[in-house]
């Protein structure tokens, strides 16, 4: 029996910017199909950014993806009876998923502040590696490393 084959969606870029990245990271901020209300929160995060931190937004973002993307992350792995945390490289879909989800799960903790202006703190963190986010990131590579001897279970 064939397996049904895995189709991944074209996203259409975002229209301010014109880039395939930012329209993902709407869906990722968009509640109960909320898509208007998540990309103006995002336009309002980068303006903010733009006003306070007097940075481009588009590399700010870039920059904080790519130090939030987790490189190996573990996957729990069962053999004879036993349970093994094996370590695993992470593909880019992936990485950017977990870095964008993390980023936004950071930044919906933070009090006091519309949604905003507290990613806008977020992604500044994160780009200049400090924040929830990169912590979450080192806490998944120290149990990665931790797991090194497990590897050989890779699948």
């Amino acid at each position: 029996m064939r397996r049904k084959r895995n189709y991944t969606r074209d996203i259409t870029p975002d229209i301010k910017y014109g880039s395939v990245a930012v329209a993902k990271f709407a869906n990722y901020v968009m509640q109960r199909g909320q898509k208007e209300t998540a990309h103006s929160i995002i336009y309002k995060t980068f303006d903010t950014i733009e006003k306070k931190f007097k940075k481009s937004p588009s590399e700010v973002f870039d920059e904080a993806i790519k130090n939030a993307s987790p490189m190996v992350m573990i996957r729990s792995r069962r053999v004879g009876g036993a349970t093994y945390q094996v370590p695993r490289e992470v593909r880019g879909d992936r990485r950017f998923a977990l870095a964008s989800r993390w980023i936004i799960d950071a930044a919906r903790k933070r009090k006091g502040r519309s949604m905003a202006e507290k990613l806008a703190e977020e992604f500044m963190a994160a780009a200049n590696n400090e924040g929830t986010a990169i912590k979450k990131k080192l806490d998944t590579h120290k149990m990665a490393e931790a797991n090194k001897a497990f590897a050989h279970f890779t699948w």
